[in-house]
């Protein structure tokens, strides 16, 4: 059985036990939240699609904090004698799909 669940405004396929990385949640190690935006339900056979959601919920538990590997961006003007280089850290969240079950 999977799901397909939005978080933080991005969509994931998520199922049962699985450990994902999202985008920073406010939510403390340890912490078990509860998604209701189920786009679409499967369970192999039959599937379920929302419009816009499904009656399921998706209760998860946020594991660890972190941030990603630098990523330099860099933009360069031919003629102009302009150029720029700057990075940035994405943060994300490490979280654990404990339960998908039905009910809103």
């Amino acid at each position: 059985m999977y799901a397909i669940v939005k978080i933080s405004g991005r969509q994931y396929r998520v199922s049962r036990d699985e450990v994902i990385r999202v985008d920073r949640l406010k939510a403390e190690p340890g912490e078990e939240l509860i998604v209701s935006d189920v786009m679409m339900i499967s369970d192999g056979e039959q599937r379920e699609i929302g419009s816009p959601h499904v009656p399921y919920r998706v209760c998860l538990e946020v594991i660890e904090h972190g941030r990603d590997r630098k990523q330099i961006t860099r933009r360069f003007v031919r003629r102009g004698g302009m150029r720029r280089k700057r990075g940035y850290r994405r943060s994300y969240s490490m979280v654990k799909i404990k339960s998908i079950e039905q009910g809103e």
